[in-house]
């Protein structure tokens, strides 16, 4: 008898409810209990009963199946995270707060890369047939990505405010555009290093600026059309309608790029999302009671989000001949990345002149990482795997972000909401989210 996947999804929600439950009796974020949950609802957990208890052949088991299903349910989720996360774009924001973000994202993104690249470098010199340098720069490129939705579910479950947050929100936005130009640049590098291509200025350099340039103009163009089309629908349902509209837009048009009859661009839905947030918040000065029926809205779908990349984690890397391997090479990449984040956010926001309580804190806030970095992985993973010469480069990138990101996951959020209270951002009287 086949298993139904709405039963699935049931089961889920209800187990992620119930951890929320657990999670304020010990103290930590609802993040986190939704992330355990999807562990032990994953396949690789709840999906050994229905594969004999044996990882082999697991992803074509029937848990596996649904997981793979829903994950457009992470692709609308982040989208919502972005748009609602353009509302730290407003024109007040910038003019206090522009310089210093810029500041601030280019320090720690770059920090975070290189240290990771430096500390994997004397590995490889130890290891070099194991660490190979295509290994080292990819992974030095993918350790300038943030997650933003752990980042700010834990900021609006306990009700945080102050400077910390107001610098945190669009540091995290900008964190994927950076992201996205390191990894074009040293993957170049990585890929021509290996021997599987030559250095192209418009690969390292010209295609990521014209994709950053075509989702931000693309995410302004729908921005100014969801103000447009507020003048003429007033209700807080259908402008809520007109940002959904905007969102699955968003989504639309990255699918679309991809294309190769339109260039093969790999656009940034996070960006479009953001750039028609921004667009949206800043014209239209009644757009917080469209947010404040969003807020309540998204509430299950960020819900089934975090479930579902607890979920994706693949727990059978750790028992294969290599696990104790990507275990260690993932263990330097933690620990060098969180703490190039925090140097670089803490050198940024000193020469910015930021409060002490930005300078101590920001870079623990910056500690998650997920999906933008799963999906960086991923195309490493498939371009490299195109070339015998970077094949096994290819499978460790993804070993060794997929095992950090379960470290990330779980911690990410307990560091963060540590960060918001040492920063005082935290009211003294907690309000969680969910009761």
């Amino acid at each position: 008898m086949e298993f139904p996947i709405f039963a699935y999804i049931a089961i889920l929600l209800l187990a992620g409810l119930l951890s929320s439950r657990l999670m304020k009796v010990l103290r930590l974020p609802n993040v986190t209990g939704y992330i355990i949950t999807g562990i032990i609802m994953g396949p690789f957990v709840f999906g050994l009963f229905f594969n004999s208890f044996t990882y082999d052949g697991i992803k074509e088991g029937v848990i596996f199946q649904f997981v793979s299903k829903l994950g457009w349910v992470s692709q609308v989720a982040l989208g919502f995270i972005a748009f609602s996360i353009g509302t730290s774009f407003k024109p007040q924001v910038l003019k206090t707060l522009g310089k210093r973000v810029l500041i601030i994202t280019v320090f720690e993104a770059f920090g975070a890369s290189l240290l990771v690249v430096l500390s994997l470098l004397v590995a490889h010199f130890i290891f070099p047939e194991q660490v190979k340098i295509e290994l080292v720069l990819t992974l030095g490129a993918i350790a300038s990505a943030t997650a933003p939705a752990a980042t700010l579910m834990v900021i609006r479950q306990y009700n945080a405010r102050g400077k910390l947050v107001s610098t945190l929100l669009p540091v995290v936005a900008l964190d994927d555009a950076a992201a996205l130009i390191l990894f074009a640049i040293l993957f170049q590098m990585a890929t021509a290093l290996a021997g599987g291509g030559e250095f192209s200025a418009y690969k390292m350099i010209g295609k990521p600026l014209i994709e950053i340039a075509l989702s931000l103009g693309i995410g302004a163009v729908l921005g100014l059309l969801v103000v447009f089309l507020n003048r003429f629908f007033l209700s807080r349902n259908n402008r809520l309608i007109i940002c959904i509209m905007s969102i699955f837009a968003s989504l639309g048009f990255y699918m679309l790029f991809k294309q190769p009859q339109l260039g093969g661009f790999e656009l940034s839905s996070l960006l479009m999302c953001m750039m028609a947030g921004a667009f949206y918040a800043s014209m239209r000065s009644d757009s917080g009671r469209t947010f404040d029926v969003m807020d309540r809205f998204t509430s299950p779908i960020y819900m089934m989000f975090f479930v579902l990349s607890g979920a994706s984690l693949d727990l059978s890397i750790f028992f294969n001949e290599r696990g104790l391997f990507v275990l260690a090479i993932a263990g330097v990449y933690i620990v060098s990345r969180v703490g190039g984040k925090w140097l670089g956010a803490f050198t940024g926001a000193a020469i910015s002149k930021c409060e002490p309580e930005v300078k101590k804190y920001l870079g623990f806030a910056l500690i998650p990482q997920a999906g933008v970095a799963i999906g960086l992985a991923t195309t490493a993973s498939n371009l490299f795997s195109s070339n015998p010469a970077t094949a096994e480069s290819g499978a460790l990138v993804l070993a060794i972000v997929l095992t950090s990101t379960l470290v990330y996951e779980l911690v990410g959020p307990m560091v963060s909401k540590f960060a918001l209270e040492k920063a005082g951002q935290i009211p003294h009287e907690e309000a969680p989210a969910t009761k």
